[in-house]
């Protein structure tokens, strides 16, 4: 014992330290030895599950990438078919625009002119009729449908908006406009091109009626053109609910 001590210490340190650092090696390369066959069969055995996980994923992902495309393409044809309802939208609501205008629903500023009548101021002769001296409802009428031969877009009478509706009649001393008295003098106010006075002035129909009642008996017509002449809404209830258009060659049925 004391010999194999002696020799022991008769051993070089460095020897020593080479001896341990040798063994230490020898069992590292050990261990990775025997840990090197479970590590290569689990890398064996596990490859071909993760292939198939990694293609179904990809799959997965294609159709994904299909399903945004098809979407896409529904957005876009929807905004399409929105475009196009968009656009008939403002068609209808363009044709209601027109269909309001022409109803006159809507007040109107422009040039065109103003008529006056008033009844005449001469005295009735002996004999002669008094209602002729007077300015009556058919008279207003004659005025307004030469007015709207003569080119006039719009035409109110004392501030009452004249519409296809419109009646006009006489009520004992005044005539009514669109259920309204109204009272003299008769101011008859039309919206229509710069030349509305001449035009006016060359339809033979309102020469007929100006010889007929104002050289006749003496009713009295005053024009004015202002720069600007203002035609007001129509007031009234619109109970209209069935039309029909007459041309001049239309011949009434008997």
């Amino acid at each position: 014992m004391t010999t194999l001590a002696a020799r022991l210490r008769a051993i070089p340190s460095w020897q020593a330290t080479l001896f341990v650092a040798l063994l230490a090696l020898g069992f590292l390369i050990a261990a990775q030895l025997a840990a090197e066959g479970p590590r290569v069969r689990y890398t064996t055995q596990e490859r071909t599950p993760l292939v198939e996980t990694a293609l179904d994923l990809q799959a997965q992902q294609e159709a994904l990438k299909e399903q945004i495309l098809d979407l896409r393409r529904r957005i876009q044809e929807l905004e399409a078919r929105g475009q196009g309802s968009a656009a008939l939208v403002r068609e209808l609501n363009d044709q209601l625009e027109e269909a309001r205008l022409a109803a006159g629903l809507f007040p109107l500023i422009g040039t065109g002119l103003v008529l006056r009548l008033e009844d005449s101021s001469q005295p009735t002769p002996q004999g002669g009729n008094d209602a002729d001296y007077l300015v009556s409802a058919r008279d207003v009428r004659t005025v307004i449908e030469e007015l709207w031969i003569a080119g006039a877009e719009a035409i109110a009478v004392n501030a009452e908006r004249v519409t296809t509706s419109t009646a006009i009649v006489d009520i004992g001393g005044s005539i009514l406009v669109n259920s309204a008295y109204q009272a003299q003098p008769y101011t008859i106010a039309a919206l229509g091109p710069t030349d509305l006075w001449q035009r006016l002035g060359a339809q033979p129909g309102f020469a007929d009626f100006f010889r007929a009642r104002a050289e006749a008996f003496g009713i009295r017509i005053s024009l004015a053109e202002p720069e600007q002449v203002d035609i007001p809404a129509f007031a009234g209830t619109i109970s209209l609910r069935n039309a029909k258009i007459l041309t001049p060659s239309a011949s009434p049925t008997p």
